[in-house]
């Protein structure tokens, strides 16, 4: 186990844990949670041994495996698979005793080097590397692509991906969801329960953790405070230490009494339909934690539009996808979606919902006039205004210039273009809107270039919330915010007066905000019909899908870390073969069509294992590949045996 004793932990001047006391147990699923600043970090640092304790006593057990995700961009022009499969260790060190031992010449060296390499996966390493590939959203042709051809953002999924094929008893994860898909992460999900070590998880999606936690750590004060359960069960438990005290609890009253006046007024704006029912049990469990929710130190609210076009745009049989690219050798605009005839209407609240790559992103950025229509027509309303988050907003922002620069050349670009509708444009009402976004003092004058992802995450915020739009398109706006913020960002969403659009990963704030779902897939745009646990159920059957295909579509060949097969030894050239000999060279044909045959059944059983949910048929299915590696190590034995008796 896992033991904090009393540990205190320093960040140059700062305490971060003072006289800290907790206990780990093996297996188990803990998600580590804090405001932004708390230590989360750094404790994870001080697991990983980057940093020390500065007092008390801190042990793990000294025989466990760790993984975790590099955090550095990988700089390689290895291919996709050929980098994952090193992620496993054991394998790669493995390969080098192997290779040590082939140039030793040493023959018992090379066979026990063979038989641990063997055990060490190496048969199966580019099928499993290639179902962690695939389940992190890549596509088939993807799987031999060099890592740099690979974005940012990508090259991270091939991190998480080496991480989760790294054999370990302690898997350390520090925001792994943020540069997933919703897709991607219900694989993600699914991986993670199946995990049979202790794991630490670090995260910002509530949905997320709560699907796969059952201890909550929580860093307050410079101490850690440990919770049976989830991180909704967590909120509960500490929204009840809260009520307890009274003197705090007095001072939440009126921000509790708004809040719940806010959650009656939704709750019976909701419909009998599937989604908006999945809404009020969001409501209900906001009711819960009031006293917490009332206790967050950052709220803000969308001012209510100037004005509210009905219908705020008709979409009349538009295509959708990219302009020709000459430059890149592409004459003919490429296409992601065809055909579609929609109208968006004031009030509502569109999820939109679709497997990574099929055009989420691509319809937003159309609506947003960043890409123009292939084909067809996208009519505004009159006075549309549009309130813009993109997912790669954050890189918009000039990280030179400071939140103050950035709002007085926002109230620049909107007066030029006449579209100012009662915002403030003093520089002191500048500052105080800022200041609302929690960028007080000399933080206003702090370049963006020094700021943490939540932090421009706040600003981009802060610039649509000035302008006062009518229609808010939001691609991924939770990827950088903590949890006060996404429940900040769900309070305002809610609240807000005009029509939203939202793609998001972040499953809690779709439930909390849409009523509707619009479903991008196969080269169109249909209703879903459903609501999110039914989506995840697509995605896993979409998702199971792409593996069969896989299977049946790709062998592929990899060069770096390749499985050998195990070859009998070549008879040794004689004018004459001895009745013996040949007795020795038919069962050694005999024992290598059983290793062959007992492989390819592990390897079925553990691509089966993949997908299994129950926990039942796990433990059936665990027990029938430990009984099948008891068999081939007979078989490896018996190969030896008489490999060294042919020699003889």
């Amino acid at each position: 186990m896992i033991q904090l004793r009393n540990v205190v932990l320093r960040r140059g001047v700062k305490v971060i844990l003072d006289q800290a006391n907790l206990t780990i147990n093996p297996a188990e699923k803990v998600g580590l949670v804090g405001r932004n600043g708390a230590g989360k970090s750094s404790l994870f640092a001080l697991l990983n041994t980057s940093l020390h304790e500065d007092g008390g006593d801190f042990s793990i057990p000294t025989q466990w495996r760790m993984a975790q995700v590099a955090q550095n961009m990988p700089e390689t022009d290895e291919s996709a698979t050929t980098f994952v499969i090193e992620g496993d260790t054991d394998l790669v060190a493995a390969q080098l005793e192997v290779d040590a031992a082939e140039l030793s010449g040493d023959g018992d060296r090379m066979a026990n080097a063979y038989m641990h390499y063997y055990d060490c996966g190496a048969h199966d390493a580019p099928a499993r590397a290639q179902s962690l590939i695939l389940g992190l959203g890549f596509k088939l042709s993807e799987l031999n692509n060099p890592v740099n051809s690979f974005s940012g953002g990508w090259r991270m999924r091939l991190q998480l991906a080496r991480a989760l094929m790294c054999p370990s008893e302690l898997l350390l994860l520090d925001e792994p969801t943020n540069h997933l898909d919703l897709d991607a992460l219900v694989w993600l999900e699914a991986w993670l329960k199946k995990y049979t070590g202790t794991m630490i998880v670090i995260s910002h999606d509530r949905e997320f953790l709560d699907s796969i936690t059952n201890v909550t750590v929580h860093i307050e004060h410079a101490k850690l405070n440990r919770y049976g359960g989830n991180y909704s069960s967590f909120e509960e438990q500490r929204a009840e230490q809260m009520a307890l005290q009274q003197s705090a609890f007095s001072k939440q009253q009126e921000k509790i009494a708004h809040l719940q006046k806010f959650i009656a007024r939704f709750k019976a704006k909701a419909s009998k339909a599937k989604q908006a029912q999945s809404r009020v049990k969001a409501l209900d469990r906001m009711e819960k934690i009031a006293p917490l929710l009332a206790e967050a130190d950052f709220t803000f609210e969308f001012k209510e539009p100037a004005n509210l076009p009905n219908p705020m745009l008709s979409i009349q049989d538009a295509s959708f996808g990219y302009p020709a690219s000459p430059e890149s050798g592409s004459s003919i605009p490429t296409t992601i979606i065809k055909h579609v005839s929609k109208s968006v209407l004031a009030g509502q609240r569109i999820g939109v919902l679709g497997a990574n790559g099929q055009g989420k992103s691509t319809v937003v950025k159309t609506i947003a006039r960043t890409l123009k229509p292939i084909a067809g027509d996208i009519v505004e309303g009159k006075g549309l205004n549009i309130g813009y988050f993109a997912q790669q907003e954050l890189d918009v922002l000039n990280p030179s210039d400071n939140p103050l620069e950035h709002m007085i050349a926002l109230v620049k670009k909107t007066t030029s273009e006449g579209n100012l509708s009662g915002q403030p444009t003093r520089e002191q009402d500048l500052r105080a809107f800022l200041g609302m976004f929690n960028f007080s003092g000399d933080m206003i004058f702090q370049t963006v270039g020094t700021m943490s992802g939540g932090e421009k995450a706040r600003l981009v915020l802060c610039m649509i919330v000035w302008q006062r739009p009518n229609l808010l398109l939001l691609d991924e706006p939770t990827n950088h915010l903590d949890l006060a913020t996404r429940e900040a960002l769900s309070m305002a969403l809610n609240e807000f007066e005009g029509t939203v659009m939202l793609v998001s990963h972040d499953r809690a704030l779709l439930r909390a905000v849409c009523d509707e779902f619009w479903m991008v897939s196969k080269g169109g745009i249909a209703p879903f019909d459903g609501d999110l646990e039914d989506y995840q159920r697509y995605l896993l059957d979409e998702a199971k899908r792409q593996r069969e295909l896989a299977k049946k579509e790709v062998q592929t060949p990899v060069a770096a870390v390749a499985p050998k097969t195990i070859e009998p030894t070549p008879v040794v050239k004689k004018s004459f073969v001895s009745p013996e000999q040949k007795k020795i060279q038919k069962e050694l044909e005999k024992v290598n069509e059983k290793i062959e045959k007992l492989t390819l059944e592990r390897k079925h059983l553990h691509e089966q294992l993949e997908t299994l949910t129950n926990l039942e048929e796990i433990t059936t299915t665990g027990k029938k590949i430990g009984a099948l590696e008891e068999d081939l190590s007979k078989l490896e034995e018996s190969w030896l045996s008489l490999s060294e008796s042919l020699e003889a």
